[in-house]
């Protein structure tokens, strides 16, 4: 997917994220699984803002990203900050040149937009590629119970000084499947400029990840939810999936 003009009112309309907690996460995991992690990789890093505070806490960062516009967000960003940190423009699904990484990770529910199974094999697979005999892959996920019964068939709305924007979320065919329809009116000097996004994504069922890491080369090392570094078996409650995987180099 291309973010193009929201490159421009992704921060604005995130900074609420919280950060921080996938910084301290994967920070956790690779203190907990890793072997003395120190190159990174963030895949689907946006303006680079888990990927720069990564870079903060000592590893060696790189960023990959689809969107031209929010690499180019993304370095300027970091060379404010001096951190040394390299920028790429791939698709997740044709991803290459990256070899012998300690760890990967793709958070903010990135994995969800790719939305074909066979093409979520493709991406696992080649993160296996990039990691070296034991390394660690980090992902989060919508849950199923979040897409179906929180977002589908919802509207959100929110009004700032120089933006507003209708944020309607409507069925996919599948279970699981959501289009998420962006209408944003943004003040450019004295009027506001209308421009739209629609965004695809879709989740699956734990088990479907589960067989679909192992068959891609991975060892399920735990399961966690909403940023708890404790393991969950997983409530209907839980929002935000994390699936913590380790490279089976037999």
């Amino acid at each position: 997917m291309s973010y193009t003009k929201m490159a421009f009112v992704y921060d604005v309309l995130m900074e609420d994220a919280p950060y921080e907690k996938w910084e301290q996460f994967a920070d956790a995991m690779f203190k907990k699984f890793g072997n003395n992690i120190t190159s990174v990789a963030d895949l689907g890093c946006g303006t680079g803002q888990v990927t720069r505070r990564l870079a903060k806490t000592g590893y060696q960062v790189l960023g990959v990203d689809y969107s031209e516009d929010m690499l180019a967000y993304a370095q300027q960003a970091a060379a404010e900050e001096n951190l040394l940190i390299q920028w790429f423009h791939q698709d997740l699904r044709e991803l290459n040149g990256f070899k012998n990484l300690d760890a990967v990770v793709s958070f903010c529910d990135v994995i969800n937009y790719i939305t074909d199974l066979n093409e979520l094999e493709v991406v696992f697979k080649n993160v296996n590629h990039m990691l070296n005999s034991d390394g660690l892959f980090l992902f989060d996920v919508h849950s199923m119970d979040h897409i179906e019964n929180n977002l589908k068939e919802q509207t959100f709305a929110e009004i700032y000084d120089d933006l507003s924007y209708v944020w309607l979320c409507q069925a996919g065919e599948s279970l699981g499947e959501v289009y998420h329809d962006l209408t944003f009116f943004v003040l450019d000097e004295e009027q506001y400029e209308r421009f739209d996004e629609t965004h695809h994504q879709r989740t699956y069922p734990i088990n479907t990840y589960r067989e679909l890491l192992k068959k891609s080369g991975f060892i399920m090392k735990g399961l966690y939810a909403d940023f708890s570094t404790k393991e969950t078996s997983y409530s209907s409650d839980d929002q935000r999936l994390f699936f913590v995987c380790q490279k089976n180099s037999r």
